[in-house]
């Protein structure tokens, strides 16, 4: 379900796709991977976002966290993401390639009549997830995610990654938006993370992750944003003993050398 209530699924999942699930501690956690998105649900998505979706969007997947007991609960979904992406064209990456990109989305979307209005057509999202509209509010913190507690080798009772876009950048570099989840027997950590890449331009990780203590019921959300110029990674893999064509789609090894540009913390207690 998007934030604006409409349902953004291509049909009404069978019990085969209505995916994985599991409840531990009053938390239950979701999650769906369906198929890409056909011509007919993409054209809709496209009307209902007023940009040119990517090429690769996974409309049906999702991942969501429920606390039944307090009406909690956080969604993560590609229309709601997309939702976040600049619309007004003031965040575009203004360089050579968006000439190039523009005519190829035109090419891929036949059925689309207006001309590709300017937007960030890198599709870096802020998103942080969609909390349910009678979910208790997460507020300001100074607590961190505990790593030290996440380290721990602790059974793995359940993990799933889930796509939801996904764009080549008119074969200029990567942009991909997917969320990650693993839950142990104490706790659990989502990991939604947006990666870009553009080829002589820059790098970006956009990442949200939800820690949930299930002993207390303490959710932490934390936002960083993580941005170097191309050149500069570069540099700084060259020095490395490995493989820099494959370095630069490696997101987990980039995230380490990029510096953070934002970064935000909140919690809230579901009792």
């Amino acid at each position: 379900m998007a934030a604006n209530g409409d349902p953004v699924d291509t049909h009404y999942p069978s019990p085969v796709d209505a995916g994985k699930a599991i409840t531990q501690n009053r938390f239950r956690i979701t999650t769906r991977k369906l198929p890409i998105l056909k011509s007919g649900p993409i054209d809709e998505m496209t009307s209902k976002l007023r940009i040119t979706p990517p090429e690769m969007i996974f409309g049906d997947n999702h991942v969501s966290i429920e606390h039944a007991a307090t009406g909690w609960s956080i969604d993560f979904n590609a229309f709601d993401a997309l939702d976040r992406v600049d619309k007004t064209g003031e965040s575009m990456l203004k360089v050579a390639y968006s000439k190039e990109w523009q005519s190829s989305r035109e090419k891929t979307h036949k059925g689309i009549k207006e001309v590709v209005k300017p937007f960030d057509w890198s599709y870096t999202t802020d998103y942080k997830g969609t909390l349910s509209p009678d979910s208790p509010p997460f507020e300001p913190s100074a607590k961190a995610i505990p790593l030290e507690l996440l380290k721990r080798p602790d059974p793995i009772l359940f993990f799933d990654e889930v796509m939801l876009y996904e764009d080549e950048l008119a074969d200029n570099g990567i942009a991909m938006l997917s969320c990650k989840i693993r839950v142990m027997p104490a706790r659990m950590l989502l990991l939604s993370r947006f990666f870009m890449r553009l080829d002589d331009v820059v790098f970006r990780i956009r990442d949200t992750r939800i820690y949930i203590d299930f002993g207390t019921g303490e959710v932490i959300r934390e936002y960083v944003a993580k941005e170097d110029e191309f050149e500069n990674v570069r540099k700084k893999l060259a020095l490395r003993q490995e493989d820099v064509p494959a370095l630069m789609r490696d997101a987990n090894k980039l995230t380490e050398l990029l510096p953070v540009v934002n970064q935000t913390v909140e919690r809230v207690a579901l009792k």
